[in-house]
């Protein structure tokens, strides 16, 4: 099965949590289908990316990284590459490459989709490209010790009711991965 055909099939199947997240995951599904390069970046304005939120054991934080580019903080994430499979195989090996934590066991179902602007990516004659993320969860081992990769300024583990950046999105996102682990 290729990367396409396996986000095709997750997408389809998953059972969004709540209406507007339903409404998000049909325009990815209708995306897909009209796009076979939708999960290469080079699929504009829009394209498929993979990322994972990092609970710590106990459930009380979360890792986030300092991105190098947007100069916010994020879940870890990022494109598809061509040796991915799977959706879940892109998120786990972006979260594995940013935090340098090679135990980590992710859900292979989706916790939340977000369609955002990415400026740092360009611009094309559609306008800006939109990341068309699909987000999933892990939770690091109790004696888990991250580090910082390439692409990050700091990566660093934030108390789940004490984000940097408390953008409603990722607040979303914790909170719908709370949920999905407890």
């Amino acid at each position: 099965m290729t990367l396409h055909a396996d986000a095709l099939d997750t997408l389809r199947g998953w059972s969004a949590p709540t209406a507007e997240q339903d409404e998000v995951r049909r325009r990815y599904v209708a995306h897909l289908e009209a796009r076979p390069d939708a999960m290469t970046r080079v699929c504009r304005p829009d394209h498929l990316t993979a990322s994972t939120l990092v609970l710590s054991a106990d459930h009380t934080h979360v890792l986030l990284t300092l991105h190098a580019k947007a100069r916010r903080w994020f879940q870890l994430g990022g494109h598809c590459e061509p040796d991915d499979t799977t959706l879940a195989g892109a998120a786990l090996r972006e979260a594995t490459e940013e935090s340098g934590l090679s135990d980590l066991v992710l859900d292979p179902v989706p916790v939340q989709l977000s369609e955002h602007a990415v400026p740092f990516c360009g611009e094309g004659p559609d306008g800006p490209v939109h990341h068309l993320d699909v987000r999933f969860v892990t939770v690091a081992a109790p004696d888990a010790h991250h580090e910082v990769s390439d692409e990050s300024i700091a990566v660093g583990w934030w108390p789940v009711d004490a984000l940097p950046e408390p953008d409603p999105d990722l607040v979303e996102l914790v909170v719908l991965a709370l949920a999905r682990v407890t």
